[in-house]
């Protein structure tokens, strides 16, 4: 497979397109600074919202693994922009677009929509972001039909120094644990069953959760 990878600089986005190279598919990766990783040889150095058709023309699939931190407001602007610009770039195209969302949008309780940011217990250094991808992922992706999307909530501790496991639950929009009480997940992890779904090509227009599962 074809496969872009935006914020390949990034933490996420470094796993994810190694892990995609590893498997054999062709791979290029994007951010707004220099290419930081030896083992991508093919690399579009430019702003995600300075993207054209023609940049993102002929992929299987886009992996947007932008994130950052920062002022709530001008956050959330700066995600809906650069998720909008995707959105119309991709429309109408058979590409599917992965997103790296964060566990803050899933739901504790459906019922009354309440999401895990809007908890007590909630990460304040993570409420920005939390509040901003939630932003994206109700205005923007729910109901769109003319993208096929992935929007993908990691487990609530997203372990950078995590291990490997290939123990990873394909849950929905709902916040769920393992038979220890925990929503945790590796990036290696992640990066691996990111990797399993783009190469199933199932999901479409969906909103799910990987967490690691039972021990």
């Amino acid at each position: 497979m074809k496969i872009l990878v935006l914020s390949s600089n990034g933490k996420a986005g470094t796993l994810v397109a190694q892990e995609l190279l590893a498997r054999g598919h062709q791979v290029t990766g994007n951010s707004h600074s220099a290419n930081r990783n030896a083992f991508l040889t093919s690399y579009l150095e430019k702003d995600i919202r300075n993207l054209t058709k023609e940049d993102v023309a002929g992929y299987d699939a886009v992996v947007n693994a932008f994130g950052v931190l920062g002022e709530e407001a001008q956050i959330t602007e700066l995600y809906a922009q650069v998720n909008k610009h995707l959105l119309d770039l991709l429309a109408g195209s058979k590409t599917t677009l992965y997103v790296v969302g964060g566990a803050g949008s899933l739901f504790v309780d459906a019922k009354t929509n309440l999401a895990l940011k809007d908890t007590p217990d909630f990460p304040a250094e993570y409420q920005a972001v939390a509040n901003a991808q939630a932003y994206s992922l109700k205005h923007l992706f729910r109901g769109n039909q003319t993208v096929n999307w992935v929007f993908i909530s990691p487990a609530a501790f997203f372990d950078f120094e995590g291990e490997l496991t290939k123990n990873v639950v394909l849950a929905g929009p709902d916040f769920t644990v393992n038979n220890e009480g925990q929503s945790y997940l590796s990036y290696k992890d992640f990066a691996w069953e990111l990797a399993n779904q783009v190469e199933a090509q199932k999901l479409n227009r969906a909103w799910v959760n990987f967490r690691q599962g039972d021990k």
